[in-house]
């Protein structure tokens, strides 16, 4: 059975990792690939404008396979530390670089428990939209590992560092109303209605110039290292080309025409 279940309609893709009996968590190499190949399929597919990443119910993902770390079986089969080093770099360690290099506008849509590596998960993507049934855990320690996926990267960028430190210290969870609170989700919604909410804002995204949007998420993903000079150049010659396009003219049309603009990503 497939771990990743992969869905187009129109520009909009929506991933669900599709193994709720173990809460969708990642315990295989094989795991891992399907991951990063949905990533790839997305990458050589111009069409795409907007991704949704969700979990089939009950869970978003509930991290690593904690049978699997006992019985070392899965990713965690290996004959010492050094192999185990490579298990988190062939394994894992791929999805972070998969996930966080899309070119296209990424959703969470977090369902339920996103706990671990599910946290980190839902932190590799742009915008996190959450169930009010979701629960989020930075858990490692409690199973006395440490943020093995890029979570040490990932989650001060998105609660800042304090409350990062906070919640890898102790691995306590936050509820719904604690991650909107923290600004780790940028809305909570009743569960019925999260996959509407996801795809409507998915909608708001994808009517714009495809190009652009990829652009600009370049630029936001720079923007976190870069400094504002280097930027400022990057910024000038994305704009350079932005403003050459037919999709920039049809924007300027449909403006002062006050009509709905079309978009062809040329």
């Amino acid at each position: 059975m497939s771990f990743v279940k992969y869905e187009q309609d129109g520009h909009l893709v929506t991933l669900t990792l599709d193994a709720p009996a173990r809460r969708n968590a990642i315990s295989s190499f094989a795991d891992c690939d399907e991951v990063e190949a949905a990533c790839r399929r997305i990458a050589r597919d111009e069409g795409v404008r907007c991704v949704i990443v969700t979990g089939a119910d009950p869970a978003f993902c509930a991290g690593g396979d904690v049978k699997g770390m006992r019985d070392r079986t899965g990713i965690m089969e290996a004959d010492g530390p050094y192999r185990m080093r490579e298990n988190y770099r062939r394994g894992i360690q791929r999805i972070p670089l998969a996930l966080w290099e899309l070119d296209v506008p990424t959703i969470a849509a977090v369902n339920g428990p996103a706990i671990g590596a599910g946290l980190d998960l839902a932190c590799m993507c742009d915008i996190r939209v959450a169930s009010d049934k979701a629960v989020f855990a930075e858990s490692f320690v409690r199973v006395g590992i440490v943020p093995g996926d890029g979570g040490a990267w990932l989650l001060p960028r998105a609660v800042g560092l304090s409350l990062a430190a906070e919640m890898s210290f102790t691995g306590d969870p936050l509820n719904a109303e604690q991650a909107l609170a923290a600004r780790l989700v940028s809305r909570v919604v009743p569960h019925g209605d999260l996959m509407g909410a996801a795809r409507a804002l998915a909608a708001r995204i994808t009517r714009n110039p495809p190009g652009v949007l990829r652009m600009t998420k370049r630029l936001l993903r720079e923007g976190q290292h870069l400094s504002l000079p280097s930027l400022l150049e990057m910024s000038a010659a994305y704009q350079a080309i932005a403003q050459e396009t037919e999709d920039h003219r049809e924007a300027v049309n449909a403006m002062l025409e006050k009509r709905e603009a079309r978009f062809e990503g040329r």
